[in-house]
């Protein structure tokens, strides 16, 4: 609930606190000394419309500040937490300014946040009914969510098992939409994909095969040069047979290694070197040993060229398509059959898929259509309830009507459109509310929906504004009887012009403007029994010292006190 509103520079408030309470409360004063500028300010914390010319002249800007208690756990404590607020003991800050300019600002638990987060938040927080505000329960979903939670048990354990239905349905839905609407693109990349994996298959590809070629091609394409060059290396190294006179390494080693063998005994230099000449001759003589046997190995084979030179083509083209290696191909061919496994599976996905929302149809429909039923039954009982509450609010011609529309498309909460109508008198149409109502009737309709609605849509705060435009006598005091039956149940912040509406709250604050035409701190007063009864006179004679009017308010606080106490 609100315990504390300050406004600052909003019409002819210059600086005011309102401390508030539970129960109701109400707001009077002169005409034109600002009181309709509390629920202004009000609506302007709430996420309302950010009007410059509400900004009083001479002044900068609007501020209106609030501090209200919210439940640890409650759906508004969540809503403040996910924009990033935060709550000092269940106590939340909310603040809005707005420039001479027209730019407006909030804050919302010491986080800024965007306007419409207000008005977000203000669903589970205040319901501000002024004449020009913008009422929740004119929204068709809020008149649809009021109406659900007025028919109770009864509606809502089916609502539930149809929300669960609902939110499967939509998942399947979506995936089914998905998998269905990109088959043909996922024919064609089975396809592309099929066709690699058989085109690799076929090629019986071997790992690091590409690089295995290169070198036996280059064997192959070169054969004589290398047995060539083997054989000249060979006999350079052991000479040549044919020749008259040897100059091969081998023999010129061994004439090196008899020579310092002969006195190696006499310098251990010399002896080493002798050894290193040793290994050289037997590496050298290893090596031209391999080089007989490579020549010998070495043969021109046109045909295996040109197998091997016809297989490189085919990995080469192959490497164009999947990768730049024979590994990279092979590895292509390993995610593409995978892949193809995905895709063939998406088939038997469909079936199961489309087998499953046809289920979900049919019992989304058998749980809508028993919706239907319920809200229409409801629907009845309700305008018939709050038609009743229009008699006694000097409304005894109108007639409330909610008509329950059924569609084809499921939506969160059903097939149906829920619409409050209202006919203003016998011969009238039902029309929606803004259209079947001056600006005071909607006030009054809007007690009077509130009042059957308190238990079932319940906020914890209501502020009305002019509920009582056009009325007197005793259906003033019945709109003050209502206010303060739907203050049992919630905080409820009026302002009036009606001593019979004003005598019923359980606090009543007066606002004044000083000399300088503004309000100002010492303008707003919370005002005692005896102040009551002055302020109560004052409205009812225009006297406030008036013992006639003094004598009738206080038969009008009696009265009130009586009836609340019941």
């Amino acid at each position: 609930m609100l315990e504390e509103v300050r406004i600052q520079g909003v019409g002819v408030i210059d600086d005011a606190t309102l401390e508030l309470s539970p129960g109701l409360t109400v707001v009077t004063g002169e005409t034109g000394a600002g009181k309709t500028m509390v629920v202004t300010g009000l609506g302007l914390l709430f996420g309302g419309r950010a009007d410059p010319q509400r900004v009083r002249p001479g002044a900068d800007r609007a501020l209106v500040e609030g501090r209200m208690t919210v439940p640890e756990g409650s759906r508004a404590a969540e809503r403040v937490s996910e924009a990033g607020g935060e709550l000092d003991d269940d106590v939340l800050i909310l603040n809005r300014t707005v420039s001479a300019e027209g730019r407006s600002r909030a804050t919302m638990g010491g986080r800024s946040t965007p306007v419409s987060q207000l008005a977000y938040l203000a669903d589970d927080l205040v319901a501000v009914h002024g004449q020009s505000d913008q009422h929740r329960l004119l929204r068709s979903e809020r008149q649809r969510s009021a109406l659900d939670r007025y028919a109770g048990e009864c509606l809502a354990n089916t609502l539930q098992a149809y929300s669960v239905a609902y939110r499967r349905h939509s998942q399947v839905a979506a995936e089914l939409d998905e998998l269905t609407q990109y088959a043909k693109e996922r024919e064609q990349e089975a396809d592309v994909l099929r066709f690699g994996v058989e085109e690799i298959g076929e090629a019986q590809l071997s790992p690091g095969e590409d690089a295995e070629l290169l070198a036996e091609e280059n064997r192959l394409a070169h054969a004589d040069a290398l047995r060539t060059a083997a054989s000249t290396a060979h006999e350079a190294l052991t000479g040549d047979p044919t020749a008259e006179v040897q100059a091969d390494a081998v023999g010129l080693l061994s004439t090196a290694r008899g020579a310092l063998t002969a006195v190696r005994e006499h310098d251990s230099d010399l002896a080493s070197i002798a050894d290193r000449l040793d290994e050289v001759s037997h590496v050298i003589s290893d090596a031209a040993t391999e080089l007989a046997s490579y020549a010998e190995s070495v043969e021109a084979d046109p045909a295996r060229l040109a197998a091997v030179q016809e297989r490189r083509a085919l990995l080469s083209q192959l490497s164009r398509k999947y990768g730049e290696t024979t590994d990279d191909v092979l590895a292509w061919a390993e995610n593409a059959a995978k892949r193809l496994s995905e895709l063939q599976g998406d088939d038997e996905r469909i079936d199961a898929l489309r087998e499953e929302e046809a289920e979900l149809r049919e019992r989304m429909t058998e749980l809508a259509d028993e919706l239907t039923r319920v809200r229409t039954e409801v629907a009845e009982e309700f305008g018939e309830a709050v038609t009743e509450e229009l008699t006694a609010l000097a409304m005894p011609h109108a007639r409330v009507v909610v008509r329950v529309t059924t569609s084809e498309e499921f939506g969160p909460h059903g097939r149906d459109g829920i619409e409050i109508l209202l006919a203003a008198h016998p011969s009238a149409p039902p029309l929606a509310l803004h259209k079947g109502a001056s600006g005071g009737e909607l006030s009054r309709v809007m007690l009077a929906i509130e009042v059957v609605f308190a238990g079932a849509d319940p906020v914890p705060t209501f502020v009305f504004d002019e509920v009582d435009a056009g009325v007197g006598g005793k259906a003033a005091v019945e709109i003050g009887r209502r206010l303060a039956k739907l203050a049992h149940r919630a905080q409820v912040i009026v302002v009036t012009h009606l001593p019979q509406v004003a005598a019923f709250g359980d606090e009543h604050l007066v606002v004044e403007k000083s000399d300088e035409g503004t309000v100002t701190a010492s303008g707003v007063t919370r005002l005692d029994r005896a102040g009551r009864a002055r302020e109560l006179s004052r409205m009812l004679a225009g006297l406030e010292d008036s013992e006639l009017g003094r004598a009738h308010a206080e038969e009008l606080l009696t009265i009130a006190e009586a009836d609340r106490a019941t």
